[in-house]
């Protein structure tokens, strides 16, 4: 699998949109979850993206999917947190419904790429 520059993987673009969404959500979490939920959100969010863009500079097929693993943890992570903000009442359903959507969508492209890359051995 060869792409010249990481920006031009959609599911790097689609995680950036994810990630804005994400500050913009965590805006209207209580200023009490600032240093605690809020980040830690804002964190992982921004740890999808970034880990894409690092493993692509690698160079190593090997490389780039670990990197991909760790994108796909913080995924995971980030899911977890919103579903969290919804059972303590933070947001509700409707709140993360769009979010959630990108989320699934991200997490299928990051399964299809680590096939991909992981294949080109």
């Amino acid at each position: 699998m060869e792409v010249s520059n990481y920006q031009k993987l959609i599911v790097w673009q689609k995680a950036m949109e994810l990630t804005v969404g994400i500050f913009k959500l965590a805006e209207k979490l209580p200023k009490k979850e600032i240093y605690a939920l809020s980040n830690q959100m804002r964190r992982a969010a921004v740890s999808i993206p970034s880990n894409i863009a690092e493993g692509h500079g690698r160079r190593y097929p090997r490389e780039f999917v670990r990197f991909l693993l760790i994108a796909r943890g913080s995924r995971a992570e980030l899911e977890t947190q919103l579903q969290l903000c919804v059972k303590v009442g933070y947001l509700t359903n409707a709140d993360i419904t769009e979010t959630s959507k990108l989320i699934s969508e991200i997490g299928k492209m990051l399964n299809s790429l680590i096939k991909r890359v992981d294949g080109s051995k």
